[in-house]
């Protein structure tokens, strides 16, 4: 008998150290990781907010310029196009001109190149005369809601910033987990909180299935 107490104390010291290492760093998670991510969260939410309403906004054009110049002609008047010297010619604009983003098409035709950088907020086009290497330059730059918006959705953003969206995506699921932990450890909140979930999640549910699908 004297074992078997012995064993039922040592096992529920052991549960007791667990809950309470449990929620010592689900809180301590929740709490950090929340004013780690803070500023990230925050800005996918306003941006949310301006995708789901671009009526109430305005992504009008900001500065619109247009350009004419030229191209070294050897560079882009070779008969067999393999010779066109892409890499000169996109890094010749980006100094010449103080062209931005990357570059997100090089297209080869009989008479001309055309090539198209794109970024957030951002697009500049050229089209190149092979011939002679005369070239037309448009470059469009939106104003600082339509690059939160681009930011929001990851487009033409790079492969970096797509880095940034899916980290701030895993701190939210970890801090709504982390909250969720810490909620089953109040006796007198949980039962409450964990209704109101499900009250959520239902609401949601009928929103979609009523109005939606």
């Amino acid at each position: 008998m004297e074992i078997k107490q012995a064993a039922k104390q040592t096992t529920g010291k052991k549960q007791t150290e667990w809950k309470k290492l449990t929620a010592r760093y689900s809180r301590w998670l929740h709490i950090y990781l929340s004013m780690f991510s803070f500023l990230i969260v925050l800005f996918f939410s306003v941006t949310g907010i301006t995708l789901n309403h671009l009526e109430w906004f305005d992504e009008s054009i900001e500065k619109e310029n247009k350009i004419n110049g030229n191209i070294p002609a050897d560079w882009v008047n070779a008969a067999d196009t393999v010779k066109i010297k892409k890499l000169e010619v996109v890094e010749f604009i980006r100094k010449q001109y103080a062209i931005k983003g990357y570059v997100s098409d090089f297209m080869i035709q009989e008479d001309r190149c055309l090539v198209s950088f794109r970024g957030p907020g951002y697009s500049a086009d050229a089209f190149i005369n092979r011939q002679d290497g005369t070239m037309q330059l448009t470059e469009l730059k939106l104003g600082a809601i339509a690059i939160m918006n681009d930011l929001h959705k990851g487009r033409d953003s790079g492969n970096a910033w797509k880095w940034v969206i899916d980290a701030s995506a895993v701190f939210l699921i970890i801090v709504s987990l982390s909250g969720l932990v810490m909620l089953f450890f109040l006796k007198k909140k949980r039962v409450n909180g964990v209704l109101i979930a499900l009250l959520g999640g239902i609401l949601c549910y009928l929103i979609y299935k009523i109005w939606i699908a």
